[in-house]
């Protein structure tokens, strides 16, 4: 077995180059000593190019766990069954594909009727929960899953339809944006409450998390801080989040409307709320009293123990903490160097902001310490700013509300076409690559859009092939 996960490590790890001269700068080595400098379907795949062997083997051992189908309880083996009873996928990487990021069903005559795996739906009804962060929707629970084992009625199905959005820019080109809107049929234990709120949420990509982690709590205090005197509207604000691993109220970083606060808590909730498998930090299986065939369906692993380990969820997170982002490309390109310049003076960057130091690891036995002391450019604030009516869920989570969302990292972002065959963007994937995202931008970021709306064709071009390049 040992032997095994070594020569898939080496394989993984060889596709990856050493790297070409960085004179061109910091911003190309994103992560510092963890980058790697690596492209096509499996940028997303390699461990931070600084881990030791130990940390490497520790790495594919996590890799296994993550890609790994569970099946439903009882099994010939009770180190992987467990699955469900209401699921959305069967593994993570399901969702996270090549580690990469997922996308909505297709659109086919503006209407969907694929089931989403990629996309799932938070629900809730008004109030607050101050563990929780929100109260979850009495029937259906906090998430909407459209899967179940045998035996279980699955929750119901998403249709998804999209409204045409037309604008233009200043020079009279004009475009259409999607917007879609969510439903819900065959609700198999009967209707959701009347203030049901709804809240789409893209899989994201998972380089750098564990360095997003590592940004000390002071760096996003100072971001707050520094926008508070700024005088164009652009305030954001930070969640504060009941965290399941330390039992303590954080700062979030996690989650579209930074709701978690750690990896740990982070990957323990999805591997509950989407695939339906208990851990120590959420042992129970997310049924609502309702759901007489959910609550009665076999449970897996040990009697009396939770479906994963607590060895093996931290290897899991080990895994995630440590897959490195990929290298800045083309950085002394002059289209690059041009749409840099022009994304600082759109403001971009006072929401996105370019870089970090990292500091220590918080939680030295779930990730590396290599992780520690890195100059890093993953262009976000990890703030909250309200994005405007067009991207409003109107769905409270902790202090963030129905008009907020978090920055997200740009690093990646224009290699998800290479690792996932897809190029979309923002919480749900409505956005058809960086050009749509930026158009759905208001609220706090409406002059940055509108200065975008204003530039050339050619320098609108150099922006995005700047944003494309990190």
């Amino acid at each position: 077995m040992k032997r095994l996960l070594a020569l898939a490590l080496l394989a993984c790890c060889a596709a990856a180059t050493s790297g070409p001269d960085t004179s061109a700068g910091d911003a190309e080595r994103t992560a510092g000593d963890a980058t790697v400098f690596a492209d096509g379907k499996n940028a997303f795949s390699f461990p931070a190019a600084n881990l030791d062997n130990a940390e490497r083997t520790r790495f594919a051992i996590g890799n296994s766990f993550f890609k790994r189908n569970w099946v439903q309880a009882p099994a010939s083996t009770t180190a992987r069954d467990g699955l469900g009873p209401h699921f959305i996928a069967r593994s993570c990487g399901a969702c996270h594909a090549f580690d990469g990021r997922g996308e909505p069903p297709s659109i086919k005559n503006r209407l969907s009727s694929e089931q989403p795996v990629d996309l799932l739906i938070r629900l809730s009804i008004p109030g607050s929960d101050p563990t929780l962060g929100v109260v979850p929707e009495p029937t259906y629970g906090d998430q909407f899953n459209n899967a179940a084992v045998d035996g279980v009625k699955p929750e119901g199905q998403v249709a998804i339809r999209y409204e045409p959005v037309h604008g233009q820019y200043k020079d009279g080109t004009r475009f259409t944006l999607m917007r879609p809107v969510y439903s819900f049929s065959q609700l198999n234990y009967g209707p959701m409450h009347p203030d049901t709120r709804i809240s789409p949420r893209i899989a994201p990509q998972l380089i750098g998390v564990g360095l997003l982690e590592a940004i000390p709590d002071s760096s996003l205090l100072d971001n707050v801080n520094s926008q508070a005197k700024r005088t164009d509207g652009i305030s954001g604000r930070l969640n504060r989040v009941h965290d399941a691993y330390t039992g303590q109220e954080r700062l979030g970083r996690f989650g579209w409307k930074a709701n978690v606060a750690t990896l740990m808590h982070q990957t323990a909730g999805a591997f509950a709320g989407d695939i339906g498998i208990t851990s120590s930090l959420f042992p129970k299986e997310p049924c609502t009293s309702v759901q007489a065939d959910c609550l009665s369906a076999p449970r897996g692993g040990k009697p009396g123990q939770p479906e994963i380990d607590e060895r093996g969820l931290a290897e899991v997170v080990f895994y995630q903490a440590t897959l490195a982002p990929p290298a800045a490309r083309a950085v002394k390109n002059p289209e690059v160097v041009r749409g840099r310049a022009l994304f600082h003076e759109a403001q971009c960057a006072a929401c996105h902001r370019p870089s970090y130091t990292t500091g220590p690891v918080p939680f030295p036995t779930l990730s590396s310490h290599k992780l520690e002391n890195q100059l890093i450019w993953p262009y976000t604030d990890l703030l909250l700013h309200d994005m405007g009516d067009g991207l409003a869920d109107g769905r409270d989570d902790f202090l963030a509300n129905g008009r907020e969302w978090k920055t997200p990292p740009l690093w990646g972002i224009g290699l998800i076409k290479s690792v996932n065959g897809h190029t979309r963007l923002l919480h749900d994937g409505r956005a058809n690559g960086v050009e749509e995202a930026i158009l759905w931008h208001g609220g706090e970021a409406e002059a940055s859009q509108s200065q975008f709306r204003s530039l050339s064709k050619a320098d609108r071009a150099a922006l995005i092939k700047f944003v494309e390049s990190l």
